[in-house]
This record gives C-alpha cells, sequence and structure tokens, in this order.
C-alpha cells in the first residue's frame, strides 16, 4: 500500500488500513483495481453527508415560508400502501431524506413507487406526488440494513401481516434519544392473533389465518403503537377497539387515508378508536396535511430572531399548545386565511415553564426549539421532558453559545443570557439539529452546524427556506 502515500485520511478495519489517495481519479482506479472497491462505495456515502450549515448571526426574519407536508404523516401513509394491491397516491409529500429511505425501503419488498415533481402553476414547496402501487409483494423481510437507519420502518410488519399473513422485520433503529422499545406494538399484534418471535434481531410474525379484531388497551399513550394497530386491524376479521390511543392529527390524517380506500376507521383524533376489518381495501388519492412540526420550528426561530414571517399553509388546530407557549413568551401571534403570522418586533421574550405530553399538549418535537428560544430569555425557564429519556443531548451543545442550562432529572432550567455567540456545534438528532440552527440565527459571528444529514431527515431544504427570510445562511459541501 506504500504506493497510496499521498493521501486525505484513511479507513481503519480490524487488522488493515486503506489509504485514500488524494486525487479521487487515481482512488477511483486503484478502488477498482484492488480488492478493496467495496470500501470506495462506503466513502462515497459518507461524503454525502458531511455537508455542514454556517450561520452568521443577528439577522431578523422577515417574509414568508411555505409549510411542508408532514414527514410523520407521510411514512405511515407511505406503508399503508402495502394494504392495498392497487395504487395509492399521495400529495404534498416532503423531500425528505427519511422520505427517500422509505421508498428503498418499500422497494425490497417489491412495491413500484413513481415520484412527480412539481406541476406547472404549482407554488414552491407544495412537496411532491407520490404513485405507490404494492401489487406484487415479492419479499415479505424488512432487513436489518435498511430497518436499523429509520425506526418507523418497522411499521411495515402490520400491513405485511395484515395482507400477507406473515412478515420478518428487523428491530429497528433511528435517533439516539432513548430506547423507544416495540413492545407495545408486538403486544398490539398479538391481542389480533399474531404469532410473534424474536430471533437473530428480527421480529418474525405469522397470522395463518389471518389477524382477528379484539380489543387493544395501551398502558401509556403510543404513536407508534397506534398507527401499527389501525393499519393491522383494518384487514382483520371483525371489529378491533383500541383504548388510550394516541391523539395526534397524523393518526386522523392516516384514518382518513385509510377510509378513502375503504377501511371503517372511526375515532381517529381521540383516544378510542374503532376500527370494522373489511376484505380488502383499494387506491385513493390523498394529500398529506401541513407539518405541525416544521411550523413550529420556524415561529421559534422567528421568535428567537425578531422579526414578522407568514407561515404559509400552517394549520393552527394543529399546533395550538405551542403558539400558546410563544404568545406566553411576548410572541405575537395571528391566523389568517394563509396561515399563520409570527411577529416579534423589539419586545424581549418572556420565560415560560412548560412540560411535554402527548397531544394536544406541547409537542416533544419542539422541546429542543423551545430551550434554544428560551435561552435568550429575559429570566429563568423550566422545560420538562416527558415523552423520551436522553432527549437534553442538545444542552452540551447549546453551552456552546454560552447558553446557561442546568439538568435535575426530567427537568431542565435555562437561565436566559443577553447575549449569544456563534460557535461549532454538532447536532445528535433531528429535533436537537435545528434547535442549533435556531440559536446560531441569533448568536453574535459565525455559527458552523455538523453532521445535517440529520436536519435532512426531517427539514426540507431549511437553509433556502430561512435565506430567503434574510437569514445569512449557507450548506457547505465538502
Amino acid at each position: 500500500m506504500r504506493h497510496c502515500a499521498s493521501k486525505v485520511g484513511a479507513v481503519e478495519r480490524p487488522g488493515m488500513t486503506i489509504f485514500i489517495p488524494s486525487n479521487r481519479r487515481k482512488f477511483q482506479a486503484f478502488a477498482t483495481s484492488t480488492r478493496f472497491a467495496v470500501y470506495f462505495i462506503r466513502i462515497t456515502r459518507v461524503d454525502a453527508h458531511m455537508d455542514r450549515i454556517r450561520i452568521v448571526g443577528g439577522n431578523e426574519l422577515n417574509g414568508t415560508i411555505p409549510i411542508s407536508g408532514a414527514k410523520n404523516a407521510a411514512l405511515p401513509l407511505m406503508i399503508a400502501a402495502l394494504l392495498t394491491d392497487d395504487t395509492l397516491v399521495l400529495d404534498n409529500v416532503p423531500r425528505l431524506a427519511d422520505v427517500a429511505q422509505l421508498q428503498r425501503i418499500l422497494g425490497n419488498h417489491g412495491v413500484d413507487i413513481t415520484a412527480m415533481g412539481k406541476r406547472p402553476g404549482d407554488r414552491e414547496y407544495c412537496g411532491q406526488t407520490l404513485h405507490i402501487s404494492a401489487a406484487n409483494i415479492i419479499d415479505t423481510t424488512a432487513p436489518y440494513d435498511l430497518v436499523s437507519r429509520m425506526r418507523a420502518s418497522f411499521w411495515v410488519i402490520a400491513p405485511l401481516l395484515a395482507r400477507m399473513h406473515e412478515a420478518k422485520v428487523s428491530l429497528p433503529g433511528g435517533c439516539a434519544i432513548g430506547t423507544r422499545p416495540v413492545d407495545l406494538l408486538i403486544m398490539a399484534l398479538e391481542k389480533l392473533g399474531a404469532e410473534i418471535s424474536i430471533d437473530g434481531g428480527y421480529v418474525i410474525a405469522k397470522a395463518p389465518g389471518g389477524l382477528r379484531g379484539a380489543r387493544i388497551d395501551f398502558p401509556k399513550v403510543t404513536v407508534s403503537g397506534t398507527h401499527v394497530a389501525v393499519m393491522a386491524a383494518s384487514l382483520a376479521k371483525g371489529t378491533t377497539i383500541i383504548g388510550n390511543a394516541a391523539c395526534e392529527p397524523e393518526i386522523r390524517d392516516v384514518a382518513s387515508c385509510l377510509n378513502e380506500m375503504g377501511a371503517r376507521v372511526s375515532g381517529a383524533g381521540t383516544c378510542r378508536i374503532v376500527v370494522e376489518g373489511v376484505d380488502r381495501l383499494h387506491g385513493a388519492r390523498h394529500t398529506v396535511l401541513p407539518d405541525r412540526i416544521e411550523a413550529g420550528t420556524y415561529a421559534m426561530a422567528v421568535a428567537m430572531t425578531g422579526g414578522d414571517v407568514q407561515l404559509a399553509g400552517a394549520r393552527p388546530e394543529l399546533l395550538q399548545s405551542a403558539l400558546d407557549v410563544l404568545e406566553q413568551a411576548g410572541v405575537q401571534i395571528s391566523v389568517n386565511d394563509e396561515g399563520i403570522r409570527v411577529a416579534r418586533n423589539g419586545a424581549g421574550i418572556r420565560p415560560v415553564t412548560v412540560k411535554t405530553a402527548p397531544f394536544p399538549g406541547f409537542p416533544t418535537d419542539l422541546q429542543a426549539q423551545l430551550m434554544a428560544l428560551m435561552v435568550g430569555a429575559q429570566g429563568s425557564s423550566q422545560i420538562t421532558e416527558t415523552i423520551f429519556e436522553n432527549r437534553f443531548m442538545h444542552v452540551q451543545e447549546l453551552a456552546r453559545f454560552g447558553a446557561r442550562i442546568s439538568l435535575d432529572g426530567e427537568t431542565a432550567r435555562i437561565d436566559g443570557i443577553a447575549a449569544l455567540r456563534g460557535a461549532p456545534v454538532m447536532a445528535t438528532d433531528l429535533r436537537a439539529s435545528v434547535s442549533l440552527v435556531i440559536a446560531g440565527l441569533a448568536a453574535e459571528g459565525e455559527t458552523m452546524v455538523n453532521r445535517v444529514y440529520h436536519l435532512d431527515r426531517g427539514f426540507e431544504r431549511l437553509e433556502h427556506k430561512l435565506k430567503a427570510c434574510g437569514a445569512a445562511i449557507e450548506r457547505i459541501s465538502d
């Protein structure tokens, strides 16, 4: 390997070190001429995720930010397409890394997906249209190398089991914000008559005679468990009653789509959902609801920097608890025909006390963003996280801006400071990463956010939307 002395780095594996030539063309020749070609593939994948976002803080945000379709609805809606051999058409699907990953996972099962972009006359960021056809499911196994990258992909177990009466799905991966076990999802499927075993990191589910309606009472509210129970029960024989169901708008959106496909789901959006099983579902066309977390995130960014921004397409009923908290913090919120207008002109940020809770409470997915905002408040705030353990991993990165945050179990105390200082920071998960962007927008000097692939999982063209409103922000690709 001495001929590779000119290098930009090395890839280490047990018992070997592979040096990388500085010239890409030379490296391609090297990779294809040796047994190490496989490492070239892996290296290019890593390189694709080495983007950073550079922010120079201090600019107010003014203008319009269009709100994209909700990731947390789009993913289960795509998975629901496995329930029918007809085509499901989804409009307003956001262009996100998680959506692209789920397309690959569904393709592994034999699903054909056609993505159509912006049509003439459509507004920018109106989302893509996916035509999803699961006419021929060729494989009921969801392998580790696909499922381990995104937790929601585990949900394919429900429609595969309901329609094909069998599934083998790897235990999931996802953000490092707690264990988020799948025990409640498995419990729901067992209640519906599935035979479940775990072998070698895979959940193996069988229902030789099909699933049967049952009573499912969740011991705690679970969004993922509710999604799985509703999808599985839609093709079960008989009636299923789901108690202590999640009430999130995304649950209601998926149930609405299922009903458009011929399912009989009632009560979605309440804690008691009733599903009358049907023999088959047919195709439909459905528009993904706007992303309440994205809307809340940009609202907090405006609150942090000051300014006046119209959140086009945002629906206030989807995030009323967050809007109430922002008003307590001194932010002006008004609802109009175009969406939600957010403004803070001159007034300081007031401290708040907040506890995360299932919908309609304050969402855990906005906790990190609110913490970033409270770093600039005039006084001390308190945020209690009740949904996920380990979801304060952004605290140490916010401290790099000068933030003063102390932790006591599941509660964080934030003592506001007069000014934040820009700093190099690193994201640990999706929502934590955008909290660092919010802090950087208001900080003095330059902030460099690393690991922005987390952002790409949940925010469509974030830097473009912020830049259009006056932010000094750019993506840097190495």
